[in-house]
């Protein structure tokens, strides 16, 4: 392993090197071959920390524009659930289980809920917020959908009426950046990250947008700050009694 990280090797090609022999290990030692504890003594490589790729906040308000699905070939009624799902993702950055995870209660048939509840990582549950423009969408959606939204039931639904597949959606931002010409990068989860990345850039507090999107430590949010150090430092100068 040390020979092949001086040969430029990255840290998760090691990973999957070191699983692939651990594997090989137990399977030598369920087939009675004797025993290679010296593998679980490896220690694992570090993983260098990828910096969150989010969209332009033009792109981002662009994905969730139906007028971009007409020339598809596809039920009026899933164009308007597709955009409501990502303008979801990116209106509350929530991740897509947490979306497509969401009952048809939620958003009652009459009203406009400002905020709603979502069960994220842990069985966690949180408040997030909710815009005006998404509940307009959520409602177009299921206006349009042929099937029956029963309360308990799911928001989102199949083709078929059953619950909404990740994949499904996220064949429909694959299909989105090419309407765009956005990289591969942009894809759902890059919603949430952008989502947290316009919420700081103008100025949204870091222990709220903690908050928003359902992480446990405040080191796992703070990954957003790294476009914006300087930001940062200036709240700790301002905000420490004893900076």
């Amino acid at each position: 392993m040390a020979a092949r990280r001086g040969d430029g090797i990255g840290g998760r090609s090691l990973m999957r090197s070191l699983a692939g022999a651990r594997s090989f290990a137990r399977f030598l030692e369920r087939s009675g071959k004797g025993k290679v504890g010296a593998l679980a003594a490896v220690r694992a490589p570090k993983l260098a920390k990828t910096l969150p790729k989010p969209l332009a906040i033009a792109a981002a308000r662009r994905v969730t524009e139906t007028e971009l699905r007409a020339g598809e070939e596809r039920e009026p009624w899933i164009l308007a659930r597709d955009a409501a799902v990502l303008a979801l993702l990116y209106g509350s950055g929530l991740r897509i289980s947490e979306a497509l995870g969401l009952k048809r209660k939620a958003f009652a048939a009459r009203g406009r809920p400002d905020a709603i509840t979502v069960t994220g990582k842990g069985n966690k549950t949180r408040m997030v917020p909710v815009l005006a423009q998404v509940t307009d969408l959520i409602a177009d959606y299921a206006a349009l959908c042929p099937y029956e939204l029963p309360a308990d039931g799911p928001l989102f639904v199949g083709a078929k009426g059953g619950p909404l597949s990740a994949r499904v959606i996220q064949l429909a931002m694959a299909r989105l950046r090419g309407a765009l010409g956005l990289p591969e990068t942009a894809t759902p989860h890059a919603l949430r990250h952008s989502f947290a990345t316009h919420l700081l850039a103008r100025g949204g507090d870091l222990r709220a947008i903690q908050e928003l999107l359902g992480h446990a430590s405040l080191s796992t949010t703070q990954i957003y700050t790294a476009v914006d150090t300087e930001r940062l430092l200036e709240a700790y100068r301002s905000a420490h009694p004893r900076a």
